[in-house]
């Protein structure tokens, strides 16, 4: 068997998806503090709610984001399961701390330098960009930073679209809806309609890159791996990788046409993600195996993903 320092504990595990998730909460309000708020932009989602609401009557964010976020926790809980409800619990928390905590940590001069300095249609980008992979990389481990996020995963579950679409298409409604609420400066005065008609413009424009950002992140993580491994240890290399790695394995039988020795060869195909993890297992077992790895497309059935095609009756 492989060395027990490889295993993947539940333990450690279940501690790598939570710091993942901070660490995807941290860029989403980092997102929002340094280039979205201090520009009175908007955006979609609960956050983009949420700032609608604090443009128009001072309420702070972190309240209407953490009131409309546990109403939709409820829904995606009992749709998704419990496992989700506690990582998007923990993702709702920490993100609302984030909102209220970042704008007293982070010096106005920094904001001005790197945001307002730069004008809005930049800090449109660059904001959408680090929000979206934030949310990417909560998602990616189960969790989610709340909002359309849930209603994403929630609609992705049924059927086949991409969960940055899906995040689209609502947030749009959204931010068209900021029309009709007065929107107010820090300095106490009323945003003209001329000026939030191009803030609704700048919004449609951060949740399009924001959604890209999602797709382009996801699209990342989810990428798998094929390997062929030639190994003289087969049985103990096979038995690590299904039991141990908890990863499925085939063995196929092959001939060296060289050597004119019959052999198995061991094909294995698991998240890029877990590659140097299955590297690792292979150097420990046998320090002269021999791998081929390729890149794949589309794996779906068991621990993959599921085919979400329509079939005629």
């Amino acid at each position: 068997m492989a060395d027990k320092g490889l295993l993947k504990t539940s333990l450690g595990t279940l501690f790598k998806e939570y710091a993942l998730v901070t660490l995807g909460v941290v860029s989403y309000a980092l997102g929002w503090t340094i280039f979205l708020l201090p520009n009175n932009l908007i955006g979609g989602g609960v956050s983009g709610f949420a700032s609608i609401v604090y443009y128009a009557s001072g309420i702070p964010m972190g309240v209407t984001y953490f009131i409309l976020n546990v109403l939709l926790l409820i829904i995606g809980t009992k749709i998704l399961g419990t496992g989700f409800g506690g990582k998007t619990i923990y993702a709702i928390v920490m993100t609302s701390v984030m909102l209220g905590l970042m704008p007293k940590l982070i010096p106005m001069d920094f904001i001005h330098e790197f945001a307002l300095s730069n004008g809005k249609l930049i800090c449109t980008f660059l904001g959408g960009i680090i929000a979206g992979m934030g949310i990417g990389l909560s998602i990616s481990q189960g969790g989610s930073t709340g909002g359309t996020d849930i209603v994403a995963l929630v609609w992705c579950k049924y059927y086949a679209a991409s969960p940055g679409r899906v995040i689209l298409i609502v947030d749009v409604v959204i931010i068209l809806s900021s029309l009709l609420f007065p929107s107010y400066t820090e300095s106490g005065e009323l945003l003209p309609f001329a000026d939030k008609l191009a803030v609704v413009v700048y919004g449609l424009i951060q949740v399009t890159v924001s959604g890209y950002a999602v797709d382009l992140y996801l699209s990342g993580s989810k990428q798998s791996v094929q390997a062929f491994i030639f190994t003289k240890k087969v049985a103990e290399m096979a038995d690590a990788i299904a039991f141990d790695m908890k990863r499925g394995v085939t063995v196929i039988p092959a001939k060296g046409w060289y050597s004119k020795e019959e052999k198995h060869v061991l094909m294995v195909v698991t998240r890029k993600t877990d590659l140097n993890l299955l590297l690792r297992y292979v150097k420990t077992i046998d320090p002269d195996a021999f791998l081929s790895v390729s890149t794949v497309m589309g794996v779906y059935g068991q621990g993959f993903d599921t085919i979400k095609v329509k079939t005629r009756k």
